[in-house]
């Protein structure tokens, strides 16, 4: 009977597996790490989670390091909705870290709204990559 159960679980475990999971890497540096948003949205992604979840390990694993998240939109909406929202994209990533175990006071955050876009142009093709919140290590 108990070996019964167990290869029922072993099995299930497999599917488990096989299904894919999580995929929280630790990167080898946290210069230039981005999560991307939807449009008007400042709701992090399960991609987005996992790679702020890598974020997290690596400053678990390197006890000394400060970092800044900062928060940037596309060109559409004012200067003012976009610095409010691009606010919001980096208290989203940075409660993400704190949540995981990571001292606030390690991380700061700054707005660039629209003012910094990653990649010049017009289009959702461009915008995609504008709508995130990029990590610098301070």
């Amino acid at each position: 009977m108990k070996i019964k159960n167990f290869a029922m679980l072993a099995g299930v475990a497999g599917m488990l597996a096989a299904c894919g999971g999580s995929a929280i890497v630790e990167p080898a540096d946290l210069n230039e790490q981005r999560v991307f948003f939807a449009f008007n949205s400042s709701e992090i992604s399960d991609e987005a989670r996992d790679n702020l979840l890598g974020q997290s390990l690596y400053m678990k694993n390197h006890a000394d390091t400060k970092i800044q998240i900062a928060g940037n939109c596309d060109e559409r909406g004012s200067t003012e909705y976009n610095l409010a929202l691009g606010a919001r994209r980096a208290n989203a990533a940075k409660s993400v870290l704190v949540d995981d175990g990571i001292d606030p006071a390690r991380i700061s955050t700054i707005s660039y709204g629209k003012e910094r876009p990653l990649v010049q142009g017009t289009g959702e093709e461009v915008w995609k990559w504008n709508r995130n919140a990029t990590t610098t290590v301070k």
